[in-house]
């Protein structure tokens, strides 16, 4: 009988249970998966004049990418506008795993280092981030974190449009981690 139960233990820890338990997660100090973003990250395009609106991208982190992961990509989306792509971010080294509170709007942003955005919307002055802009409804943002299969997507560049470089992550992509918000 002690036989069958240390023989059941060991089963319980096997690799299979120990992947399970490092599952690919992303998350952040700003609001919790479900909740409510706050202001501070909020577009400024929206009209009106709060000051507490500032434009700028949440804290993330994430943990338990898969193993072969050489680079990272973030794709966030408004899930109640057709999909609109607020923000594409990719070539994020694999050693970086978080990303701070507003991330610099530019092509090449020095935090993380080696990391591209593109613009946003056609607007070539725009890269990066552009916050939930819905003045008049709640809306719910999606935050997903790709791992992917290369180092650097090279068929991308400056020029490059949200939906070019979303499909580009996707083709590259060995798993992803989802939070979202609304706002």
């Amino acid at each position: 009988m002690l036989c069958a139960l240390f023989v059941l233990g060991a089963t319980a820890l096997s690799p299979a249970a120990s992947a399970a338990q490092s599952a690919f997660t992303v998350s952040s100090t700003a609001f919790a998966d479900g909740g409510v973003i706050p202001k501070v990250h909020e577009c400024t395009s929206g009209g009106g004049n709060d000051p507490a609106k500032r434009n700028e991208s949440p804290p993330l982190a994430w943990s338990g990418a898969p193993a072969d992961a050489k680079s990272y990509a973030i794709v966030m989306r408004d899930l109640d506008n057709a999909n609109l792509i607020h923000w594409v971010i990719y070539d994020i080294p694999v050693s970086t795993t978080s990303l701070p509170q507003n991330v610099q709007h530019a092509y090449r942003p020095p935090v993380p280092a080696g990391a591209r955005q593109v613009y946003y919307r056609g607007s070539a002055s725009l890269y990066g981030y552009q916050g939930p802009c819905s003045p008049s409804t709640v809306n719910t943002y999606e935050f997903v974190v790709h791992a992917l299969d290369r180092t650097s997507l090279t068929s991308l560049n400056s020029s490059s449009s949200t939906q070019t470089a979303a499909r580009a992550i996707t083709a590259a992509s060995v798993g992803s981690a989802r939070i979202s918000g609304k706002s």
